[in-house]
Order: C-alpha cells, then structure tokens, then sequence
C-alpha cells in the first residue's frame, strides 16, 4: 500500500509498504480519506527528527521511518473484536493521542498530558498519510452523518483551538485578539464567534493570509484583520473598546512579538492564553503581567474526550471549520504541493488537506 513516510529532515517520500494484518482485540482497521497537514508536520519535514523516533518510542515502540499524519477522516474498513461503537463503512476522525493510563496524568484524567504520550501519524506504527490504518478502538471517533471527509479531518486542529479559547473562559459578548492568521488562529476565531464573542481582532503580517482571514467571518460575527507589523493593534482595539483593550488574548502565531503583542492589547485584569508552540525562547515584559494583573495561561493539545463535542458543533453549522482549507492535494503531490507550498512565504496557504482517497 501506499503511505507518506519521513525518514529526515527534508526526505519525505510516498512509498510502498507492507499493509496491516486484520485488527485485533479492541483495534480498528482504517481506511484514511482526508489528512491535513499540521505545523508540527512541517517542523518534522524542515528541521526534524523532534517528536518523530529516532530510536524506539517507549510507549508504542515505533521508530523511524514514520508514516505522517494525525488530522484525518476515514471509513472503518474492519472492526476488531470487542469493539462495538463503530462498523465497517462508518465515517470517523482519529483522536490521535496515544496515552499510556497509569502515570499521574493520567491517572488525574489529563491523558494529554501523559509522561510518555505517542501520537498516531507522529510516533507511532501507523497515520493518516496511508491507504490503511490500524489504531485503538477508543481513539476512534464516529462523526455526524452531515458532516464530509474534509469537515471530518479538521476535527483534531479544531479541538486544538477550541482549548485555547476555553481556557481563556471566553465570556459572550467580549471582544477578543488571537495572534496568527494560520489554521489554528483562523480555527480560533470561528471557535470565538460560535462562543458568543463580540468581535475578533486577527492579526496577522502576512497579506495574502489577511487577506483570507477577512471572510472568516461573513455570516457569523465581526472579525477585524490587523498588520502587526504597519498597523498599531493597540490603538486600533483602544478604539474599538474605548479605551479598555480586548477582554481576551489568544496567542497563535508563535513568535516574541506576538505574545507581547497580546500581553500588551489585554485589558488590566485580562487573560492571554498562549496556544501556539515557541520552538525558540521568548522574553516578556514580566513586570507588565503584574502591573496590569493579567492571567497568562500555556495550553496542550486538547482534552482527550473532547471531539464529539467539537463535531457536534461543527455538525450544527455553527462553526463552520471548512473555511481554513486552502488547498486539496492528492497524496502523491503531498510534499510538493502541500508540504513546499506551507513553508513557502507568499502563497496564501493556510490549511493543506491530502486527499489520501476519493
């Protein structure tokens, strides 16, 4: 079968492999339809082996080559025995974090935050980058019947942004600033407005992406795109608030100046939730964050049982997720058209989705 495997950096290849016995006990066969194309992906693909194993994973025993992908929809093409909740030809996303159950995070119910967490597409056998599939039958998540496969593969990034925005205990009707114009900021801020926000403040220094993220809103709220880098966000969200600053901060960009932004535009007594992941050291202006009384929050991931609810949502028409997808691809012209293109400055891309079959 066909599967999209990272060997190291800048080395990606659509190869052949074997395909996957029959499921076993508490498994699920798969058959991948739509897999997206996460940040963390492309980490891997420029500058990688980071969370890619480079020596056996000790939780799954996985090891490099690594089969991508962890944002994806599929049919059931088998079940194993025991499980019951999905059947042969039912559509489905992958809850793709494996935990292992007994550290004290997971025992305390916070599986992402497991002390040897794997991820399925990442670190372990198999990912949503193939023809076929294995994984365990609780990461296997059947959908609305309304929803489609590309509605179904942003399930996962959803429920990434959505955390961020309930951390910050979004409150209906406050007005609210997200950092980065990218899937999960552009999936923020449609997660915002179906949460009741007033209005959303994108910033965001690439045009083509601001040009883009301008329609995030139509029909569902107000949201206001920002140049960081020629515009004064501050000022501009002063006036909107008359003076007071945004209620909340979602930082989704992932670079010093954009944490600092949002530290800065917060109102006294204000949160900043920081959702995307710095791969460098950022310096704050700590003294600010006691000066104004501000709550800074880290998020990870999502919790584990959250994507029926995140479907649910975007089954409802509410938070229609569907917006972000830039591009669709066929598997073979993954890395050029969809891995080169997202690492490319310029090209407006914001969600790649693979069609891994029609």
């Amino acid at each position: 079968m066909r599967a999209l495997r990272f060997h190291k950096a800048r080395e990606l290849h659509v190869e052949q492999v074997p395909e996957p016995g029959p499921p076993g006990q508490g498994e699920v066969l798969l058959r991948p339809l739509m897999c997206g194309i996460c940040g963390t992906d492309l980490h891997e693909y420029t500058d990688g082996p980071i969370v890619t194993p480079g020596r056996p994973h000790p939780l799954t025993g996985a090891e490099l080559p690594q089969i991508l992908g962890h944002e994806f929809a599929a049919t059931v093409a088998a079940a194993g025995p025991g499980v019951s909740h999905v059947r042969p030809g039912d559509l489905c996303t992958v809850m793709p974090l494996i935990h292992c159950g007994r550290c004290p995070e997971c025992l305390r119910g916070l599986g992402h935050l497991c002390r040897t967490m794997a991820c399925t597409g990442l670190s372990s056998a198999w990912g949503g980058l193939a023809d076929l599939a294995v994984v365990s039958a609780g990461q296997v998540v059947p959908v609305p019947e309304s929803l489609t496969p590309r509605q179904a593969a942003l399930i996962e990034p959803t429920a990434v942004a959505a955390y961020g925005v309930d951390r910050g205990r979004l409150q209906p009707g406050q007005t609210v600033l997200i950092t980065g114009a990218g899937p999960i900021g552009s999936l923020a801020t449609l997660y915002a407005l179906a949460a009741g926000a007033r209005r959303v403040v994108l910033s965001e220094p690439d045009p083509a992406r601001r040009a883009r993220a301008a329609a995030l809103g139509d029909g569902l709220g107000e949201v206001i795109t920002a140049d960081p880098v020629h515009e004064p966000v501050t000022e501009i969200l002063d006036e909107l608030t008359g003076g007071v600053g945004a209620d909340l901060a979602i930082e989704c960009a992932g670079v010093e100046a954009a944490l600092n932004l949002c530290i800065d535009a917060v109102r006294p007594a204000g949160t900043v939730v920081q959702t995307a992941l710095h791969i460098r050291p950022a310096s704050i202006r700590a003294e600010t964050l006691a000066l104004k009384d501000l709550t800074l929050i880290g998020t990870w991931c999502y919790p584990i049982q959250d994507f029926p609810r995140v479907a649910g949502l975007m089954a409802s028409g509410r938070l229609p997720a569907e917006r972000v997808i830039s591009s669709v691809v066929p598997l073979e012209s993954a890395v050029t058209g969809g891995f080169e293109r997202l690492i490319t400055r310029g090209t407006g891309e914001v969600k790649v989705l693979i069609e891994v079959a029609s």
